[in-house]
C-alpha cells in the first residue's frame, strides 16, 4: 500500500520537526512549510494526500491558505491547527471546507486519531467512486439484474448502508425482489460471512411465529419436547431478513420492538434473556403508514424499522432493463429444469414481453419464461411459447353493454391481480379483495383460475 503524503504548514519550526518525526513513525511521508505561502508554493509541485495547517501564522494565516487552497481545486482534507480559545476560528474555517481542527496543545494520540479518520473517510470515497464505476460499466449488483437510473441509485443506496448496522425497511410491490435486496445488504456487510437467516413474517401463524422467531423452552406449549433456538439467535452476528413485516400480528410487534431496543431475546416460556447481535433488514408490499393510522402497526416499531428505506421500482417502470432481465432467467431457469441448452427469444416475443403491464414484476417474468421453456422443444422462444395473462379492457368493445357480464371480467383481474401481487398466497389475496378464504376458493374454481 503507497505511503500517504502529509504536508505540515506552521510558523514554529520544533513543532513542524515534532510532528514529521512522529508522522514519519506512524507511516506518512511528510514535507513542511513555515507559512501559509510556502504551503500553497508547495501544492503547485506535489500532491498530497492531507495537509495539517496552523490557522495563526505571520502574513498569511491559515484561513486564507484554505480559502487559496480550495480554489484550486485542492481535494486534500486539510485539518487546522488551533491554540486553545479560538475554537470559533476553527469552526468557521470547517465551515470554509476543511476536515476538521484539532486544539493546541494536543496529545500525539490526538493527531494519529484524526489523520486515521481521514483515511478511512478517503478510503470510503474512493471505494464509493470504485463503485460507482462498477456499476456504469455491469449489468447487475451481486444477484439484481437492470442499469435503469432507479436500479444504479438503488445500488447506491445498498452499498451505502451496507457496513452500518443501521436498520432496513425495503419497499416493493410483489415480486420486485425485496429479498434479493436484501442478500445485497448483507453480501455487501461486514456480515457476509456469518448468516443470513430469512422469514416470512405472513407465513406462518401467531403461535408458530413468536417460537420461530425467539425460540422457546422444552416445555412451553404442547409439542415442545426440547429447547428451540430461535431464528434471532440463528442470526446472531449475521442479517435477519422479516419479508412482509406488515403481516405480523400485535402481539408480536411489541416482542420485536423490545429485541430491536435492547437488543436481548427471551425464549417462549422462558425466564431468561440472552443477547445478539443482529442486523435486522424488513420488507413489505403494505403502506405501513397507513397500517400505523389504521392502528394495525405499531407506530413506535415503524419509526424503528423505517430508519433506511430502499425502494424497489416495479418491472414496468424500467422496461428498458427486460431485455437483459429475459437473458438472465433464459439462462437460470434452463440450468434449474435442466436443459442442456438455452433457447434464444426472437424479437416477437421479446415485443410481446415489452407490451405487457407485468403486475406480478419480476416473480411474474420468471414463471414466463419457465413455463415458456416447458412449452417450446425448440432453440427460438416465439410469442406462442409465452403465454400472457390479458389485460382486460372493458371499454374496447361497447357494443355489450351487460353489467352482469362486466362484473365478471372485472371480478376475474381483480382475482388474478390480488394472486400475483400476493405471490399467489390465497390467504392474503382473500384480505385484499376483502373476500373470505372460502369464498375466493369458491371464485377460482368457477374462473378456472385454481
Amino acid at each position: 500500500m503507497t505511503q500517504p503524503h502529509i504536508l505540515i504548514i506552521d510558523d514554529e519550526e520544533n513543532l513542524r520537526h515534532m510532528l514529521s518525526v512522529m508522522l514519519r513513525k506512524q507511516g506518512f511521508i511528510t514535507d513542511t512549510a513555515a507559512s501559509g505561502a510556502e504551503g500553497l508554493e508547495k501544492l503547485g509541485h506535489q500532491a498530497y494526500d492531507f495537509i495539517l495547517s496552523d490557522i495563526r501564522m505571520p502574513g498569511m494565516d491559515g484561513r486564507e491558505f484554505l480559502r487559496q487552497a480550495l480554489a484550486r481545486g485542492i481535494t486534500a482534507p486539510v485539518i487546522m491547527m488551533t491554540a486553545y480559545g479560538a475554537v470559533d476560528t476553527a469552526v468557521a474555517c470547517m465551515q470554509a471546507g476543511a476536515y476538521d481542527f484539532i486544539s493546541k496543545p494536543f496529545k500525539r494520540d490526538e493527531i494519529v486519531i484524526v489523520l486515521k479518520k481521514a483515511e478511512e473517510r478517503e478510503r470510503l470515497k474512493e471505494e464509493n467512486r470504485r463503485l460507482r464505476s462498477e456499476i456504469r460499466g455491469s449489468n447487475s449488483f451481486y444477484s439484481l439484474i437492470g442499469r435503469n437510473p432507479a436500479m444504479l441509485e438503488l445500488y447506491d443506496r445498498i452499498h451505502r448502508v451496507a457496513h452500518l448496522k443501521t436498520t432496513v425497511l425495503v419497499l416493493g410491490e410483489s415480486g420486485t425482489g425485496k429479498e434479493l435486496v436484501a442478500r445485497a445488504i448483507h453480501a455487501d456487510s461486514g456480515r457476509a460471512e456469518k448468516p443470513f437467516v430469512a422469514v416470512n413474517c405472513g407465513a406462518l401463524p401467531e403461535t408458530l411465529l413468536e417460537s420461530e422467531l425467539f425460540g422457546h423452552v422444552r416445555g412451553a406449549f404442547t409439542g415442545a419436547v426440547s429447547e428451540k433456538a430461535g431464528l434471532f439467535e440463528q442470526a446472531d452476528t449475521g442479517t435477519l431478513f422479516l419479508d412482509e413485516v406488515g403481516e405480523m400480528p400485535a402481539s408480536l410487534q411489541v416482542k420485536l420492538l423490545r429485541v430491536l431496543q435492547e437488543g436481548e431475546v427471551r425464549r417462549v416460556g422462558g425466564a431468561t434473556t440472552r443477547s445478539v447481535d443482529v442486523r435486522v433488514v424488513s420488507a413489505t408490499s403494505r403502506n405501513l403508514e397507513l397500517d400505523v393510522a389504521d392502528g394495525r402497526f405499531r407506530e413506535d416499531l415503524f419509526f424503528r424499522l423505517n430508519v433506511f428505506t430502499l425502494t424497489i421500482p416495479p418491472l414496468r417502470d424500467r422496461l428498458d432493463d427486460l431485455p437483459m432481465l429475459t437473458e438472465h432467467l433464459l439462462h437460470e431457469c434452463a440450468a434449474r429444469i435442466g436443459r442442456t441448452t438455452t433457447p434464444h427469444l426472437k424479437p416477437e416475443g421479446l415485443r410481446q414481453l415489452m407490451a405487457h403491464t407485468w403486475p406480478g414484476n419480476v416473480r411474474e417474468l420468471e414463471n414466463v419464461i419457465e413455463r415458456g421453456l416447458v412449452l417450446c422443444d425448440g432453440e427460438l422462444l416465439d410469442e406462442s411459447c409465452l403465454p400472457l395473462s390479458g389485460d382486460h379492457d372493458l371499454t374496447a368493445d361497447d357494443s355489450d353493454l351487460s353489467i352482469k357480464k362486466a362484473e365478471r371480467t372485472m371480478e376475474h383481474d381483480l382475482i388474478r391481480k390480488a394472486l400475483a401481487r400476493t405471490g399467489g398466497n390465497r390467504t392474503h389475496a382473500a384480505r385484499l379483495l376483502e373476500i373470505s378464504h372460502r369464498a375466493l376458493l369458491y371464485k377460482l374454481k368457477e374462473y378456472g383460475l385454481e
